[in-house]
């Protein structure tokens, strides 16, 4: 599995804790470590809550892109 290092990056350049964005998301704690440790995938609706709440692509937390602007 992908360890997605970046939503882990961001979460952490906000001063945020998992719990806290794991409320943001509609997902609990434990689910949300599970998605930074690459133990589980993140489904497609938990990456475009986490793109709405970065304003940030969705390939951008893939790591697909570099560009974290979102597509217009």
């Amino acid at each position: 599995m992908k360890v997605y290092k970046r939503i882990r990056a961001m979460r952490e350049d906000k001063d945020l804790t998992q719990t806290q964005l794991a409320k943001e998301v509609n997902v609990s704690q434990r689910t949300y470590s599970y998605y930074e440790n690459g133990e589980r995938t993140i489904p497609p609706e938990v990456l475009i809550a986490l793109a709405k709440f970065y304003n940030v692509s969705v390939d951008y937390i893939l790591e697909i892109s570099d560009n974290p602007n979102p597509y217009k």
